[in-house]
């Protein structure tokens, strides 16, 4: 190198005078001023920008913190570094610090989401999986801890290198506040602005260790299995539908429709599709009656179908006041003590209307030994 290069390299290594950042990214979080083999001259210029803090650092121990301003670097402004490296009465040759400059703003539309389902116990399904996703915002709270607890002695630190350990944290507390809610998961979609606070809320003292402070969470979404979901849809489906024999009527005569409309070889298929459907609502209708029988409030719930071979319970008329209902063996006894006569009105189920005792073959052979009223005279 000539004598011309070795000046021009003295020159650039003069002493710095002013240490500032101008940050032309977007992601960065922490940045290292660099300074190569250069020293801080006495009285230099510290200029930090909104959004920014700047953080001295004397042999790995933090020093002095500057807010957003323009500062002259003597041993007023700098009493912690001054005090570390002994200038008890100020100083005027150049100093070596590194300053760290901290992006402060705002980190917003971070993505978060559950790698793996989360198993839980819902009130309705029973076990069920959940996975959900969502986003959140973050600021550098305390620029100090950020570098001392993260940053270390990295020349620049991006966000991509918190936002894992976040996502883990997030989920973590999701897993949580979910199975404390007890929310049932149809009804997480109305309570997603809920949860987002009390996992918030959770987070900040986990995050807080580190500097960082999270103002924002927000869960856009939780979602059931695929299988669970097409389940829930059948379910929905058939909802909508309601009665399922009258759907099936409908199908029948849409099918019998489209078959009408082609008298050639479609007419086949379309009788084939009407007897399907014909057998669907057979089927569908023994199936509603069999549920309705078994059914807590089905017309048959209260009273079991008879014994096979049993004889039919009568109601009886006496005195204009029902009675009974009575087995074969009760009504032979009071037919025989006069309660009932031919003419007593009777009823059993099946029956339209109530009738003469005398006129019902079931009962016909308890008046047999007694003699029909005399006529009128």
């Amino acid at each position: 190198m000539d004598i011309f290069g070795k000046v021009k390299e003295k020159l650039m290594n003069e002493l710095i005078d002013i240490v500032e950042w101008l940050d032309d990214s977007r992601d960065t979080l922490v940045y290292r001023f660099q300074r190569y083999q250069n020293e801080i001259k006495n009285g230099a210029k510290l200029i930090v920008r909104e959004g920014q803090t700047a953080v001295f650092v004397n042999e790995g121990q933090i020093a002095d913190v500057f807010r957003p301003g323009t500062y002259t670097l003597d041993t007023k402004n700098l009493p912690i570094l001054a005090t570390l490296r002994g200038w008890k009465y100020g100083f005027t040759s150049p100093f070596k610090a590194e300053v760290y400059f901290v992006n402060t703003r705002q980190f917003t539309d971070l993505k978060w989401g559950t790698a793996n389902p989360i198993m839980l116990r819902d009130p309705e399904f029973g076990p069920v999986r959940l996975r959900a996703y969502g986003t959140y915002a973050m600021r550098v709270s305390d620029a100090g801890t950020l570098v001392k607890e993260i940053a270390g002695t990295n020349g620049r630190l991006t966000i991509d290198g918190l936002t894992d350990q976040i996502r883990n944290f997030i989920v973590s507390r999701f897993s949580e506040s979910l199975a404390e809610s007890k929310i049932p998961a149809l009804d997480l979609a109305a309570n997603y602005s809920e949860l987002g606070g009390i996992i918030a809320g959770h987070m900040k003292p986990a995050v807080g260790q580190y500097g960082i402070e999270l103002t924002t969470l927000l869960v856009e979404n939780i979602s059931l299995p695929p299988e669970v979901e097409q389940a829930l849809d059948a379910r929905t489906k058939m909802g909508v539908i309601g009665d399922l024999s009258r759907y099936t009527q409908f199908q029948t005569a849409e099918a019998l429709r489209d078959a009408a409309k082609n008298p050639g070889g479609n007419a086949a298929a379309g009788m084939g599709a009407g007897m399907g459907f014909a057998m669907a609502q057979q089927m569908a209708q023994s199936l509603g009656q069999a549920q309705q029988a078994a059914a807590p409030g089905g017309h048959n719930a209260a009273a079991p179908p008879p014994l096979p071979n049993a004889a039919a319970a009568f109601f009886v008329g006496i005195n204009g006041t029902q009675a009974g209902p009575f087995d074969s063996g009760t009504l032979a006894a009071k037919v025989r003590a006069g309660e009932i006569t031919r003419d007593t009105l009777v009823w059993k189920q099946g029956m339209a209307n109530w009738v003469a005792a005398g006129s019902m073959t079931d009962l016909a052979s308890f008046f047999a030994s007694t003699p029909p009223p005399l006529p009128p005279q």
